[in-house]
């Protein structure tokens, strides 16, 4: 991987919106690494430290609710934008306003998105 390269976490644990989003990130020339589950997500954070400028988190994965696991990653990686992407929360919800407005979450995209919404928010990284 070069130093300059842009490199994307995706933590899903449905394959077809792990494909989904590579395939976004991908034509947008940025390299991305895909998880499962929680576990999975925070041992790639551990050995590729400071290398996620973003981070999009399932909000229910198998192991842990996809908030739980956006505060474990804030915690020891400050500076990795989460996006929240769920088909079962709504940005108007209670928990996802709480989320953005306090900085676990930088911003919630729903489930199903349209291309143009993740296209939107890579200009920020």
């Amino acid at each position: 991987m070069k130093d300059d390269e842009k490199r994307f976490l995706i933590i899903d644990d449905e394959p077809d919106m792990c494909w989904a989003l590579e395939q976004i990130l991908k034509h947008n020339d940025i390299v991305s690494s895909t998880a499962s589950n929680a576990g999975e997500a925070l041992a790639l954070l551990e050995t590729n430290r400071f290398r996620f400028q973003m981070a999009f988190v399932d909000a229910k994965l198998p192991d842990i609710e996809g908030l739980e696991l956006a505060r474990l990653i804030r915690k020891n990686n400050p500076y990795i934008a989460i996006v929240m992407i769920s088909g079962f929360f709504y940005k108007d919800g209670d928990e996802v306003k709480e989320a953005l407005k306090d900085g676990t979450i930088s911003a919630f995209i729903a489930k199903p998105f349209n291309n143009n919404e993740i296209i939107k928010l890579l200009s920020c990284c």
